[in-house]
């Protein structure tokens, strides 16, 4: 109980900071609407689809993923800001679970994770995108989880380096290969045999097949869940690693 309160009070302190600068919201869905935008509609062709909607039901899950990856990755540069500002440093003081201090701002990037996805979702209807809602759902569960693993990685890097400039270029070396083997852009299908095979080592490749999946209506596919029970473990394990971090930070 005292972990779900305690969790509770930094989640919900985490969307007041959130609410009172909305912007970021927005900002952070902005290059996945331009790609939503300006790139899909030139699928059709490139894909064979046999319509618009079909090629949008193959782009859209990955343009999802996308966004849980690099929504959740980048979230150390808050963190960051914040043990600059002394604010984990006060965190010793206070009989506050540190579990909970991971926990309830990952909570908090997961709901603005969400958001991203209905806006993108909502907007990718209007190009004749159409999912049933319990896989709809059902994707978005498989999206909260890469949102809670990536932001809990990225918590505990930024506390290891300490410094943005560490923390940027680390990032993006991790997030570039994992992106490209992941068939987020275009399926994996159209990829030569050794890249398929090099990328079945990628958990993230498993959960847009998966997604892929449950936007085309297959629910019952063995990719939607093999992707969900994948991704589940490793956020699992990122939480529990990240968790230890905070605990040897504000000891």
């Amino acid at each position: 109980m005292k972990l779900a309160r305690d969790t509770w009070l930094i989640f919900q302190r985490q969307i007041l900071l959130l609410l009172r600068n909305p912007v970021w919201v927005f900002v952070g869905v902005f290059q996945p609407v331009m790609y939503l935008l300006l790139f899909a509609p030139l699928l059709k062709a490139a894909l064979n689809a046999p319509s618009q909607a079909a090629a949008y039901k193959i782009f859209v899950p990955g343009l999802l993923v996308l966004l849980a990856i690099f929504g959740g990755l980048f979230q150390g540069f808050g963190l960051i800001a914040e043990l600059r500002a002394g604010v984990i440093e006060r965190s010793r003081v206070t009989p506050i679970s540190r579990f909970a201090l991971l926990l309830g701002r990952s909570l908090r990037d997961v709901v603005s994770l969400i958001v991203q996805a209905v806006i993108i979702t909502l907007l990718a209807l209007a190009f004749d995108l159409r999912v049933l809602l319990g896989d709809l759902l059902l994707a978005y569960l498989m999206l909260a989880l890469i949102a809670l693993m990536t932001s809990a990685v990225s918590y505990g890097v930024a506390l290891k380096v300490k410094s943005e400039d560490a923390l940027a270029p680390l990032m993006n070396t991790i997030a570039q290969p994992l992106l490209l083997l992941s068939g987020i852009l275009l399926p994996l299908a159209l990829a030569p045999g050794w890249l398929q095979a090099v990328a079945r080592w990628n958990p993230f490749s498993w959960a847009v097949d998966g997604t892929r999946a449950l936007f085309a209506g297959n629910l019952g596919d063995d990719k939607v869940w093999q992707g969900l029970g994948i991704i589940a473990v490793l956020a699992v394990a990122a939480v529990v690693w990240a968790a230890r971090q905070f605990a040897r930070s504000v000891r």
